[in-house]
């Protein structure tokens, strides 16, 4: 059995103040092409379909027009939600839909349904769980204590008595712990979001969304990444789609499929006179290299690169600064950064009971915002 795996779509982001719904449709139509150049019997689709819970109408017929035109090059499309959708909404007529060879993920109930897809080597379970949050499930499972997300992914799959002596995939939109992050995505704050790679033991495939940078977490568990760079972090990557392969039980081979955006999103150093001789379409970020500050530089760049994103300065002089240390919070956590400054303000450190206390807060106002 073939299969392509994708996943965080984000269909309706935009990238500063600029859409990317010209370049995602561009993009999908690739992904379209390569499933029915690769005959690919199903199609998984891990999570973050939309980049907003309520996304724009011409995200969802962009959408739309896309499993349509998948349907026609592959037999069977799985989909899951993501933490950047809803579930209600993802789930909406998953029934009726399943008849037709797309199958949605349904508002999890403490059950895993199995789906099947058939090969010359019998039957491959297809799992779907969508994503979780302990809060969000510990009534379902009162026998049980839940309290970190390994928990929560550990209870619904042994609530799913599956079988391992056969051949099985699941798609699960979690961080896995071990995973390369980016800015782009939205993680929860502390560590608190991560799901140990052993809740996942025993399945043939696990095809992972949520992290942006394509990457192998085991043999067998792997995030494909975005198809399109969303974050100035993710530069460097060449996005991808994952194409497997599975044969008999413990046969598994992976390969990918290269995906060309319209345009790319590039971070560029040099002179402001190096730049203003250029110009392109692409999203770009300038850093200047200039001493001094250029009058109404980015006014001035953005004629010539009509998709510019910012302009910043290698040097500080340019900013006026002295050379006092920077502070960069950038890499800590928000409850590190908390922490920091209560024992600034009273002289001492915070206490384990409070910091869990922080954590469990910031947790519920970072859940909220989404």
């Amino acid at each position: 059995m073939k299969f392509i795996h994708l996943s965080d779509l984000h269909l309706g982001k935009k990238l500063k103040e600029f859409s990317l719904l010209e370049d995602q449709r561009y993009i999908l139509s690739q992904i379209v092409d390569i499933v029915g150049d690769n005959k690919s019997d199903c199609v998984f689709i891990a999570g973050d379909v939309y980049d907003k819970s309520v996304p724009p109408a011409d995200a969802v017929t962009m959408f739309d027009d896309f499993l349509v035109a998948l349907r026609e090059r592959t037999e069977n499309i799985f989909i899951i939600s993501g933490n950047h959708d809803s579930m209600e909404r993802i789930a909406f007529g998953s029934r009726f839909f399943d008849r037709s060879g797309v199958h949605f993920s349904p508002v999890f109930d403490g059950t895993l349904r199995r789906y099947t897809v058939n090969d010359e080597y019998g039957e491959v379970g297809i799992y779907m769980l969508p994503y979780l949050r302990p809060a969000n499930i510990r009534h379902l499972f009162p026998d049980r204590e839940i309290n970190s997300y390994t928990d929560a992914v550990t209870a619904a799959i042994d609530a799913a008595d599956i079988d391992y002596s056969g051949r099985n995939i699941l798609l699960s939109h979690q961080f896995v712990t071990g995973g390369v992050t980016c800015d782009s995505e939205q993680l929860v704050v502390g560590g608190l979001e991560n799901v140990d790679g052993s809740a996942y033991d025993g399945f043939d495939y696990v095809a992972l969304g949520h992290l942006h940078g394509g990457q192998d977490i085991s043999a067998t568990m792997r995030y494909c990444g975005t198809p399109l760079k969303y974050s100035l972090s993710e530069c460097k990557h060449k996005k991808s789609v994952t194409i497997g392969t599975i044969g008999k039980k413990g046969e598994l081979d992976i390969d990918k499929a290269e995906l060309v955006p319209m345009r790319d999103l590039r971070e560029e150093t040099g002179s402001f006179e190096e730049f203003i001789k250029g110009g392109s379409d692409d999203y770009i970020s300038i850093i200047l290299t200039d001493e001094v500050r250029v009058p109404e530089a980015f006014s001035r760049l953005r004629q010539k690169y009509q998709n510019l994103l910012k302009t910043d300065y290698v040097s500080r002089a340019a900013f006026g600064t002295d050379d006092k240390e920077i502070i960069r919070t950038k890499d800590k956590a928000p409850v590190e950064i908390f922490s920091g400054l209560f024992e600034k303000m009273n002289g001492k450190q915070m206490t384990e009971q409070q910091q869990k206390t922080v954590s469990t807060l910031i947790e519920r106002i970072w859940r909220e915002s989404e």
